[in-house]
């Protein structure tokens, strides 16, 4: 439960900042309790997670400016979506998601290295219609890859808003977490209801993750942007290189 714990706080704190957290704590429950199936791992997780992003997204809130004109369509389609993409969990071959998704981020990463301030300045959001209909489209799309495969989302997320919004890496992580608030949610509707959440392990996990959440957002807010690209880049190395090991082997 202390090893436990440890990872908690690692996958709050890394979730916090740039998203990807899932990668430190779901192997950590996987190994905790082996005796249970995988909807009930991931059910747990998704209840630690859950803390861990309200936590997080209510530090964010004091610092941040929202552009809520933006988040509440986008954030309603990501939900929508998710419970769609869960549905959908056995119709959508997991291999093809994944040879998908890794060419998507091996062309963030390249994208990023290559656009040295992207990023780095936030632009004044001009929220139109067309800006509506991007986030409805993106958020809808994350959330049914929540749904049906999960790794990685909130770093997509990030990206989108960097890229097609015009964001910093800061207010983009702020957003990102306000998405998965609702893809998390739509998962949660599924694995409780199923009895898939063990809520004394799940109720610890949420208690560390909330405790690395508060502390990667003290770490983003602190030192901004250029943190965040940094600990982005990073991550998008080590997802492409776990994607790349499961699609060879």
């Amino acid at each position: 439960m202390v090893a436990l714990g440890f990872f908690a706080f690692c996958g709050g704190m890394i979730d916090a900042a740039v998203g990807g957290g899932g990668l430190v704590q779901v192997p950590a429950l996987l190994q905790a309790l082996p005796q249970h199936s995988l909807s009930t791992v991931l059910g747990t997780n998704k209840l630690a997670v859950l803390a861990g992003n309200v936590s997080s997204i209510l530090s964010y809130l004091k610092k941040i400016k929202v552009v809520w004109r933006l988040m509440l369509p986008t954030m309603a389609s990501a939900f929508v979506f998710s419970f769609l993409g869960a549905l959908s969990v056995s119709l959508v071959p997991k291999a093809i998601m994944e040879y998908v998704v890794f060419f998507i981020l091996v062309s963030m990463a390249i994208y990023t290295f290559a656009k040295k301030d992207l990023g780095r300045v936030h632009s004044n959001i001009q929220c139109g219609t067309r800006e509506v209909l991007l986030g409805i489209f993106f958020g809808g799309l994350v959330g049914f890859y929540d749904g049906v495969f999960g790794p990685g989302s909130g770093s997509l997320l990030l990206f989108i808003f960097v890229k097609y919004f015009g964001y910093d890496f800061l207010n983009a992580s702020a957003s990102a977490k306000l998405i998965n608030l609702g893809t998390f949610s739509a998962a949660l509707l599924f694995f409780i209801p199923s009895g898939n959440v063990l809520w004394v392990i799940g109720g610890w996990v949420a208690v560390c993750n909330m405790a690395g959440a508060l502390t990667g957002t003290f770490l983003a807010l602190r030192y901004g942007s250029g943190l965040i690209r940094i600990l982005f880049l990073f991550l998008l190395v080590f997802l492409i290189g776990r994607m790349g090991l499961s699609i060879l082997l």
